[in-house]
């Protein structure tokens, strides 16, 4: 459906209304005063202009009380065919205007209050472009339930995208700290950032920081001496895209096997991932390479990574955070 943003401001839509409903009861009120000897006043028996407008607009707002009849067959005629549409008409442009004006933000107001209350431990995923949507795919490849991911972009088209795959979406401007509050970033999970610009990444990634100290930010950049300055602005993991497609890209070229090992291992659907978790207290002392969970990858211990393959067999201590690969479950 072709579509565009509309030139008329709110004002100018009520004005708008206001003489379409004007212009209808001018009509209605020619023909009654064309036609005024079809009608009879059981008051006082005379019709005048004043009788006129007080019985339009009676008969075009109700359905009139009586005083003031049609007694002719055409004024009849004309109060069926004419008037009793112009009255639909007057009170579908007052409905309309009413819950597009009033009832639509009051009932868009409550159901954001109602949506937020559910939104806990929620992923936030800023950007639906080619990367935020991959992103949003991913998440629901891994079995994240599509209520537990917003997905925030200003742009109309990508958020009705978005909404066809049942996940929550917010149209609005993720660097505006309003916008990052209403998605309930202080209760997220995790926030992706993914805008297309590094300059605008940046802003989301300082605005969530400030919101949500403790909020694990990633973000996906162009260029690569913008890592370094999104690290400081608060996010925990940088990716560069281009980046890292060139290394797979020159990699291929000697290994294709293992290229195929690396994007298995990168997609949820895949044979095995790769995954972090919490050391557990049972495997404090054992040796990494030992643990029967998955393949022991990393340790990292204090913001320090210890390699499986590192001098020494690295053993997990408690706190410790243990990379493996593991066995993607087949349903």
């Amino acid at each position: 459906m072709l579509d565009r943003r509309s030139g008329i401001g709110v004002w100018q839509s009520l004005g708008f209304r206001a003489l379409l409903v004007a212009g209808l009861l001018g009509i209605a009120l020619l023909g009654h005063w064309l036609d005024r000897e079809g009608l009879r006043d059981n008051a006082d028996g005379s019709i005048s202009f004043l009788d006129i407008v007080y019985f339009t607009t009676v008969t075009v707002t109700t359905v009139g009380y009586g005083d003031i009849v049609p007694v002719t067959s055409t004024a009849r005629m004309f109060d069926t065919f004419v008037v009793t549409p112009i009255r639909l008409f007057v009170w579908l442009i007052f409905l309309g205007s009413a819950y597009t004006f009033v009832l639509r933000h009051s009932w868009q107001k409550i159901r954001t209050k109602i949506i937020g209350r559910a939104l806990d431990d929620h992923y936030i995923i800023c950007g639906y472009g080619a990367g935020g949507s991959a992103a949003t795919e991913e998440l629901l490849r891994e079995g994240i339930d599509p209520t537990r991911i917003l997905v925030i972009d200003k742009d109309a088209e990508r958020v009705t995208l978005a909404r066809s795959i049942g996940v929550t979406v917010l149209e609005g401007d993720a660097t505006h700290d309003e916008t990052l509050e209403t998605g309930f970033v202080a209760r997220a999970h995790s926030v992706l950032v993914s805008m297309g610009r590094d300059d605008t990444a940046a802003l989301v990634v300082l605005s969530a920081r400030r919101l949500n100290p403790d909020v694990p930010i990633s973000v996906s950049i162009r260029a690569a001496e913008n890592e370094d300055l999104l690290r400081q602005a608060g996010a925990r993991s940088v990716i560069n895209p281009v980046s890292l497609g060139g290394h797979l890209l020159a990699r291929s070229s000697q290994s294709v096997h293992a290229v195929d090992c690396l994007r298995d291992l990168a997609s949820a659907d895949g044979r095995v991932v790769i995954v972090e978790r919490a050391a557990k207290a049972d495997e404090v002392g054992v040796a990494l390479r030992a643990i029967t969970s998955g393949l022991g990858l990393r340790l990292i211990r204090d913001g320090d990574v210890i390699g499986v393959l590192d001098q020494g067999e690295p053993v997990i201590r408690d706190g410790d955070t243990i990379v493996e690969i593991v066995a993607v479950a087949r349903r």
